[in-house]
């Protein structure tokens, strides 16, 4: 029998989630779940409710029984989990426990939990994963001491929703993992979305997944990302697509972008070529665009700049256009200011005019000598692929080590007297370092940071309907309501109403009437004029019956015809009650108040 005690002792993952918003929590464990099935481990998720007194230890059991077994057991047994274990065949996949917020379970119910697991950990070789939200102390405070001993901690410290953010839109719009991109007006919605929904990202990878989903059910030629994700072979198979490649070239040479770049000039070529080398240099412009980015990044990390707004504002054309070579200003405004100063007179209106992008060259002539070695090595690795811009990267590196080895290997004695000469040239020649990666950094943004929007065939693969996102996430249901009601006759589509174009009819839903009827009235409205509108509109049916087709003049006759029944005054006002209500509670109307009970106010106007 094994008595050591750390033999007993359970591997397990604290993660420190820093009070995130809940549905970012929630996200964050189960893709962290998904992730580890995809490994090979077996693993359940528990919640805080699941460690109540009310269940014990055994409703946990059943819990984890059920997510593995897939079935509900009356009698729980951790036997039970041993044995469908053991079934598995594999011995080198463990079981992982996922309890997502450890400071809301029970604390004497975890602890025996954790004391049961431990008994069993040679036939289970158990995992466990706990979110805390508040410190990594927290299980000190809540487990009872025996139940901490069976523990072998490891920490894990989750980033800020900002630095979480970044690292989203690192991976999947700078670095172009998937070549989909978005417009400058589709970057900003989205990042002012995150803020407007208290930074969880959840909101904004929601908001991206719609924008690629609705880009890819528009645009026929989206199909191409293949190319720019290094697949050539699939770019041209648009017959599988249902596209002939006359249609494909015909739809690429109308794309905006290719008109004004002159569309004469490349359509006598062949459609293979014109497409593959319009995507080519898409291709080769993003690249170079990812990494001024990201060079910009590291710059502005030191100030902290954060990578979505410096997406954001590298992806304003107008921005691009002011400061393109043509201008010969790079970074320098019309006024004459130099590039140094440009941070201090525009910090006010940051989100314009190349603010950030400013701010982190700024930085740059600020920053010690470390660092800036530091910062220039992450550089020599991002632009590895654009040798014009590696080389020179790497000879300003090569000075700033030089300047570093200087006076290394001199004399003791001689350092002492030469002490404040060589301190003063070793700031000048530090401030002449920092002038070069700054005027390097300048170059890059000026030469090779052209917006996706700027450049020809950006359509295939970049998504600018602000407008259709937009609706998709946040929607206008009154103005949707308003436009229903409206045009009731083309959702219905019945036989009676499109032939009558927007004529009211008392085949009509009540709501739909009375509503039409309230366009004929301003802010307010007179009860007791909208209810006789609302009748006679509702009594034409059971006049028009009267000289129905079905009419005979023939006495004998009109004993077989069949007339519709009058309505009843009370059934009428009941309707017309019903509909009133109904329009109260969709938001379009507010009831009548105590010092104008005949009046009811209208709350929505036009559309």
């Amino acid at each position: 029998m094994v008595t050591d005690a750390t033999s007993k002792q359970l591997f397990t993952g604290l993660v420190l989630t820093k009070n995130m918003e809940f549905v970012d929590d929630l996200l964050t464990f189960e893709e962290l779940g998904s992730y580890l099935k995809s490994q090979g481990c077996h693993v359940a998720n528990l919640s805080s409710l699941e460690f109540s007194v009310k269940n014990g230890i055994g409703g946990c059991l059943r819990s984890i029984l059920r997510q593995f077994l897939m079935i509900t057991l009356d009698a729980a047994d951790v036997s039970i989990l041993a044995t469908w274990y053991r079934e598995q065949g594999s011995c080198n996949n463990p079981v992982v426990i996922i309890i997502e917020d450890l400071e809301r379970c029970c604390g004497s119910v975890l602890s025996d939990f954790i004391i049961m697991l431990s008994e069993w950990v040679l036939k289970i070789p158990v995992v466990l994963i706990m979110g805390i939200a508040t410190t990594l102390d927290a299980p000190k405070s809540i487990l009872q001491s025996n139940a901490l001993h069976h523990l072998c901690p490891c920490k894990f410290i989750l980033g800020t929703p900002l630095e979480r953010m970044d690292a989203v839109v690192e991976a999947v719009l700078v670095k172009q993992c998937s070549g989909f991109g978005i417009s400058h007006k589709v970057a900003v919605f989205m990042r002012n979305y995150f803020v407007s929904q208290d930074g969880t990202i959840t909101s904004f990878i929601r908001a991206l997944k719609i924008a690629c989903a609705q880009h890819f059910f528009v645009e026929p030629l989206s199909f191409m990302l293949w190319f720019l994700l290094g697949d050539d072979n699939l770019m041209l198979q648009g017959e599988k697509y249902g596209l002939s490649p006359e249609m494909m070239l015909k739809h690429a040479l109308s794309l905006p972008s290719c008109q004004s770049i002159g569309s004469d000039k490349i359509a006598t070529k062949q459609h293979g070529e014109t497409i593959v080398n319009g995507l080519a240099e898409l291709k080769k412009l993003q690249c170079q665009w990812s990494i001024v980015i990201l060079c910009l990044y590291e710059a502005g990390k030191c100030d902290k700049v954060t990578l979505l707004d410096l997406f954001c504002e590298a992806l304003d054309p107008d921005s691009f256009k002011s400061r393109a070579p043509d201008n010969g200003g790079g970074l320098e405004n019309d006024s004459g200011v130099s590039s140094r100063d440009c941070y201090k007179h525009q910090q006010y209106h940051t989100t314009r005019n190349s603010g950030f992008i400013c701010q982190a060259v700024q930085k740059l002539r600020d920053l010690p000598a470390v660092q800036i070695c530091k910062l220039l090595k992450g550089w020599e690795k991002y632009t590895v692929n654009v040798p014009q811009i590696h080389e020179k990267v790497k000879k300003l590196l090569s000075e700033v080590k030089s300047e570093d080895g200087k006076g290394s290997g001199q004399d003791l004695s001689t350092i002492s007297k030469r002490h404040a000469s060589r301190k003063h040239l070793k700031i000048e020649d530090s401030k002449a370092v920092n002038e070069k990666a700054a005027k390097l950094l300048e170059s890059m943004v000026r030469n090779y940071m052209q917006p996706l929007e700027c450049a020809a065939f950006h359509e295939i693969v970049c998504f600018k309907n602000v407008n259709a996102l937009q609706t998709a996430l946040i929607g206008d249901p009154r103005r949707r309501i308003q436009v229903d009601l409206l045009e009731v006759q083309n959702i219905i589509q019945c036989s009676c109403c499109s032939s009558s174009s927007n004529a009211l009819l008392p085949s009509m839903h009540d709501s739909s009437i009375l509503y039409t009827l309230a366009q004929e009235h301003g802010d307010l409205i007179n009860l007791h004029d909208w209810y006789q509108s609302f009748k006679s509109v509702v009594l034409r049916l059971s006049n028009k019956g009267k000289r129905g087709p079905n009419y005979s003049p023939s006495p004998k006759k009109r004993k077989a015809t069949t007339k519709p029944a009058k309505p009843s005054e009370a059934s009428i006002q009941a309707r017309f009650c019903r509909a009133v209500t109904e329009l109260q509670i969709t938001g379009l109307l507010r009831m009548p108040s105590k010092r104008r009970p005949d009046y009811v106010q209208r709350v929505a106007f036009g559309l």
